[in-house]
Formats: C-alpha cells, structure tokens, sequence
C-alpha cells in the first residue's frame, strides 16, 4: 500500500511539472521578439504598443542594437523578426533571409519660409552640411552664411540623413539638437537656418525644399523619386515558419490597419 501511494505522489509530481513546464512553454509561444535597427526604434514601439493592446497576455521586445545586428540575430535565430534600416546584401539574402518593406523613412531637408531657396541637389545638400558651400548666395539665395542645424549623436534620423547624403563624421553643425521638434523650431525662428526632419513633422512654420526638383511627399517616398529616403524592412528566415504569435504581428504590423501607426511615428506605410 505504501508503494502504492508512494507511486501516486510520484505521478502527482510528475504531472504538476508537466503542467508548469507547459504553462511556460505556453508563456513563450505568447511572446515577439524583435532585434536591430535604432532608427526604427519609434515606428517599432509604436507598432509593439498597439498589439500588446489588442492582444491580452501577449508580450513584444525590442533590442536596439542596429541593422546589422539585427539581420545577423534573425539569420542565427536569436530573435523572431530582424529590423533594417536598409535593403538585404545578395549575401545576406544567399543566407536565406528574406525581407519585407514595413515603411519608408522621408527626411524632409527644411528652410525658413523667409529663404528663396526652394530647391537643392543632393550634392549641394552634402556641400553645405560640409562646409564647401557656407552661404546662400552661391545656391541662389540671399546673401547670409548658412546656419546648419542637425539631430544629436544616436538620433536616427542624423543617421539616415548623413548616411543617404554621404555625409558621415563631416557634417559641421552650429546646433545639434535632441528632438525634430527642437529642430524645427529653430529653422523657423532663424531665416538663415537649414535644418532636416521626418517628413511626418513637418510643419507649416518652415519650408522643405524639393531635392533634385522633387518635392517630399508620401507619394515621391513611396515611388522612389524622393532622394532622401530609405526603407525600414523586416528580416525573417525562408526556412523558418513565424511562430503563431509572431506571425499574427508581422501580419498586423504589413496590414492597412497600421499604417496610421506608423505615420504617426514619423514613416511612410508601405501598405
């Protein structure tokens, strides 16, 4: 009798694990992990906010450890979903990644409305952010040094500016500020100023100029013609299913439903 009973506590044991090893293997099925670019960082948390809200007991993660990062996490399987700030390399996609085009970052380039200019080459752009052109006067302008103003070290938007204008560790800034609200605030008290921002922000006290002849616009980021944009993409693997809980986020994050989301974070949605 004593064996007996001594064999149920046993598989009453055995059983409480099973439960609580299920009910954490459950736990996990209810979580999204994503991994990479710190420029996506708003769209992102945004999108992670909004269907953590829908979805009751779900969790979502963001690493920000960059582009790179974040392709090489998807492809060694340390996270669900990869974020770029860039298209895929033919390596990269050799490795059996595949990308999908979440939203389209327009930086729009800002003036004051008192300047003349109104259009700019992405070349004059990146000689002015440089210093080899430091008045208005030799684009076309009035006579007035130019005032550069740009974001902080880290912000994302510097990064997919100086990046896209091949201005990277040169640009010679009077004002670095922390916010695009800052920035544009301050190119609209300041009709020598020239400044960048999400397009999203942009607001009627200052004036973005067309580059290259095109004005910014969802639809110039959209087909490509706008110059200063690029695409914030998500990373899966071909030969991985999403687990369910992941799937039902990239299918909510690439669905029309959040493309408010995402242009309120500042984005152009691909959908």
């Amino acid at each position: 009798m004593k064996i007996f009973r001594k064999s149920i506590a046993i598989m009453a044991v055995a059983a409480l694990l099973a439960a609580v090893l299920c009910a954490c293997g459950g736990q996990s099925a209810q979580s999204v992990s994503t991994d990479g670019s710190t420029s996506m960082e708003k769209v992102i948390g945004a999108l992670g906010e909004a269907f953590e809200a829908e979805n009751s007991g779900v969790s979502f993660t963001y690493n920000p450890t960059g582009s790179g990062s974040g392709i090489a996490a998807v492809a060694e399987g340390r996270c669900d979903i990869g974020l770029s700030s860039r298209s895929l390399k033919d390596e990269e996609l050799a490795q059996g990644l595949q990308q999908t085009v979440l939203a389209y970052d327009g930086i729009a380039v800002i003036v004051n409305p008192e300047n003349p200019v109104s259009d700019l080459t992405l070349e004059q752009i990146a000689q002015i952010y440089t210093g080899q052109i430091t008045n208005w006067s030799e684009v076309g302008g009035s006579d007035g040094q130019i005032v550069l103003i740009g974001r902080e070290a880290g912000s994302g938007t510097r990064d997919g500016f100086e990046s896209i204008t091949g201005t990277e560790d040169a640009c010679q800034y009077r004002q670095e500020l922390t916010s695009t609200g800052d920035v544009i605030t301050t190119v609209a008290g300041n009709p020598n100023a020239i400044g960048y921002a999400s397009l999203a922000a942009v607001k009627d006290t200052v004036k973005a100029i067309s580059v290259g002849g095109v004005v910014p616009s969802e639809s110039t980021v959209k087909d490509g013609s706008y110059a200063i944009q690029r695409p914030f993409v998500l990373v899966t693997r071909q030969d991985t299913p999403l687990s369910h809980t992941a799937q039902k986020f990239f299918d909510f994050v690439t669905s029309a439903d959040a493309s408010q989301i995402i242009s309120d974070a500042g984005a152009v949605a691909a959908n």
